[in-house]
């Protein structure tokens, strides 16, 4: 009788290692799946940001700097890398996008030119992809770390050298505050 209780516990263990592990690989697959995502939309980004800056440059052409920054920025972005450099660089991108639709504003035949607002509606669509891949990349990457931290399963995860993933994060605290808004006339 104890031998089939000894064996029953033993069965029980070895399910619960094996359900373990699956698990955590399930979840790593996810991250990689997420990060994939995220890859995607990045690219689709940089892709077109060079129509974007070549349609800007014929109304602004003053603004030099800012169109050979955007070109390293994509030149980054492309290269790939970490988590936290894709996060750095994408940060930088979004920064630098705004820095051209603020030229815009300043010329009005340029906001009225339909290639222009095209693009823009573009990267707006894409930047909202962003945005759902980042969530659920992130969303992933908890699931996996909380596996990873949780007893009994981090037992698993720490003789399978499941190592925990990187949130895809904003690294500028600028960026997180709320910005300010002022309607007063000067």
């Amino acid at each position: 009788m104890i031998g089939y209780i000894l064996l029953g516990l033993v069965a029980a263990v070895a399910a619960y290692l094996i359900w373990a592990y699956n698990a955590l690989v399930s979840n790593k697959n996810l991250v990689a799946e997420g990060w994939s995502g995220i890859d995607v939309q990045l690219r689709r980004r940089a892709d077109l940001v060079p129509n974007l800056v070549e349609t800007v440059k014929g109304y602004a052409t003053h603004e030099d700097k800012l169109f050979r920054d955007i070109a390293e920025l994509r030149a980054k972005s492309i290269a790939g890398g970490t988590v936290a450099e894709q996060s750095a660089v994408g940060q930088a991108m979004t920064q630098a996008l705004g820095r051209i639709f603020a030229i815009a504003e300043a010329y009005p035949e340029l906001k009225a030119d339909a290639n222009f607002r095209d693009l823009q509606d573009k990267l707006s669509g894409i930047e909202d992809e962003i945005q759902m891949s980042r969530r659920y990349y992130n969303g992933a990457v908890r699931n996996l770390n909380t596996m990873i931290e949780s007893f009994p399963s981090n037992l698993v995860a720490r003789q399978f050298n499941f190592e925990k993933a990187e949130f895809f994060e904003i690294g500028d605290a600028a960026a997180r505050e709320v910005p300010k808004v002022d309607f007063k006339t000067r």
